[in-house]
């Protein structure tokens, strides 16, 4: 049986559709709590996806969360052996910045469901799928492109959404594997942050409502593109 680890950073910013979706190929699905769980535990021959996921801290605070350098350091590894790698939100800024990126705040938070702009080379990576499926965007941060990784998606307000080295790493600044049906926890948990932004979490609320049938099958497209064509 296949393995996804998933790299955890906030208890309900977890895997959400992807789990579902890779369970039903009948892959083993574990999480490691970062910050908690070890990383000099985990044995990166075992892991056949590795998967960092999103948090709302920084990808350079090491200074107040010393883990960082460490689990930028597994994802060095992890590069090196060239094996399926995905990155959400905070994991994309990890990848970028293991691949010698820098990650600057953007000047303000990029919050709520709006489509991507694909590239042209975002036209011809497995975000193609996506079409003009709105997703869920939560971040005040973005990564600046490793060298030689076109941006293959941006917004408005951020010019670099995602990018992808050769068929085995995706990295993505949004939200697309995000449960509509938990926004709920999203809404408790950054109370905080959207308190500050002065947003309304009806509108959040809704938004994720009216796009709840359309994205499982929004991901199941770009899953399965990138799927099928891994090393």
């Amino acid at each position: 049986m296949k393995t996804l680890l998933a790299l955890r950073h906030l208890a309900f910013e977890d895997l959400g559709l992807i789990a579902p979706w890779m369970e039903a190929r009948g892959w083993r699905v574990r999480y490691h709590d970062i910050g908690v769980d070890a990383l000099d535990a985990i044995d990166l021959g075992q892991v056949d996806l590795l998967a960092v996921l999103g948090g709302p801290i920084g990808a350079e605070e090491d200074a107040r969360y010393p883990f960082l350098a460490a689990e930028v350091a597994l994802i060095r590894e992890r590069l090196a052996t060239r094996r399926p790698l995905l990155g959400i939100c905070l994991g994309a800024q990890l990848i970028a910045r293991a691949l010698g990126a820098r990650v600057r705040p953007m000047g303000r938070k990029e919050i709520g469901f709006a489509p991507l702009q694909l590239t042209p080379e975002g036209l011809a990576s497995p975000l193609a799928a996506l079409g003009a499926q709105p997703v869920l965007h939560w971040h005040g941060d973005q990564f600046e492109l490793p060298a030689g990784m076109p941006s293959l998606a941006r917004t408005p307000l951020c010019p670099h959404q995602a990018f992808q080295l050769e068929q085995h790493t995706l990295a993505w600044q949004f939200h697309l594997e995000v449960d509509a049906a938990r926004i709920e926890q999203w809404l408790i948990g950054h109370a905080g942050e959207l308190a500050e932004q002065g947003l309304e979490t009806a509108a959040l609320r809704a938004a994720a409502r009216a796009q709840a049938a359309d994205l499982p099958q929004a991901l199941d497209r770009v899953l399965s593109a990138w799927y099928a064509n891994w090393p």
